[in-house]
């Protein structure tokens, strides 16, 4: 059974969906199809994949129409092929051909996001690595694109900028090391800090240790100074699997050095251009993760239609 799906996190988006697709009525159905006429329908894959949706597919045609039924054969986060027939729907045909676009629309996406997701999972089998989402989802649609992600056997990232601190290459361009020095008390004053010390000192002022902090490095050069900076979290960007395992070895003998457990020892993430063509490769270094944004903003809907019986 996949992860549990949270109803709460979904009633804004369907609503907001509602409005934007069905408005004031289905004013076709309504001229063309008899007031009283009852229908039922299956929908049907039509190419294999990882399903997800089930719960919000329910959920719209409950907005809809609370009479209208609606039978899944199988559960979210199963394997599907060509033909299976997923859910069976009865009830209104004016009801379920308002609904139809819609229903399908959720349920082609996060099908494809979940097919597309665990096709990474399934590369780094029997590796220690955990495939990771990204803030790369459709504006709108996090909470629902990430529960596809999990559907598919991924792991989520920080959900939004307020949740982690991640501190990217532009966060350290832009910020003056001035300006932290003045904010920086606890420094004597002569003596030489990093600006990524720095910046994680500030960070934990703020925070007070309850957020993770990560720093992106695309420079092996830096890794000493992050670590001896104690964040949570190294990203590895654009590295080569080559020098990915470099710089793990310094991340490795570091964390050694200063005898962190198993359960504190620094976590390590690669990202950027990783495909499905090379991402074993970035297993086999031992990256603890690896964040793939393509998985969501990537992914292709699966086929799914509505047949009428």
């Amino acid at each position: 059974m996949p992860v549990q799906f949270e109803t709460d996190q979904i009633k804004e988006i369907v609503r907001l969906a509602l409005n934007e697709d069905i408005g004031s009525g289905d004013i076709t159905s309504r001229i063309f199809v008899p007031e009283r006429s009852e229908t039922e329908g299956t929908f049907v894959a039509k190419e294999s994949g990882i399903l997800a949706g089930l719960p919000v597919a329910e959920y719209v045609l409950s907005q809809i129409d609370k009479e209208v039924t609606f039978t899944p054969n199988i559960e979210d986060g199963v394997k599907i092929e060509k033909g299976t027939k997923i859910a069976k729907i009865e009830g209104s045909t004016i009801s379920i051909l308002t609904a139809e676009r819609l229903v399908l629309n959720f349920l082609q996406r996060l099908s494809g996001i979940a097919t597309m997701t665990n096709s990474f999972v399934e590369r780094v089998k029997g590796y220690s690595t955990r495939i990771m989402d990204t803030r790369k989802t459709t504006p709108g649609l996090r909470h629902l694109e990430r529960y596809a992600v999990q559907v598919g056997g991924g792991h989520n990232h920080r959900m939004g900028l307020y949740d982690q601190i991640l501190v990217k290459d532009n966060h350290l361009k832009i910020i003056e090391a001035d300006t932290l020095d003045r904010q920086n008390r606890d420094v004597p004053r002569g003596k030489s800090v990093s600006k990524i010390h720095r910046l994680v000192q500030r960070a934990r002022e703020l925070t007070k240790n309850e957020v993770l902090i990560e720093v992106e490095i695309e420079d092996i050069g830096i890794i000493k100074t992050v670590l001896e900076a104690g964040v949570d979290i190294v990203m590895l960007d654009n590295m080569s699997p080559s020098e990915m395992v470099k710089a793990i070895k310094i991340i490795k003998e570091h964390d050694a050095v200063e005898k962190k457990t198993i359960m504190k020892q620094t976590l390590i993430e690669a990202s950027g251009n990783i495909s499905l063509d090379n991402i074993e490769a970035y297993a086999k270094t031992g990256v603890d993760r690896i964040s793939v944004g393509r998985i969501t903003h990537s992914a292709n809907a699966l086929d799914i239609s509505l047949d009428f019986s």
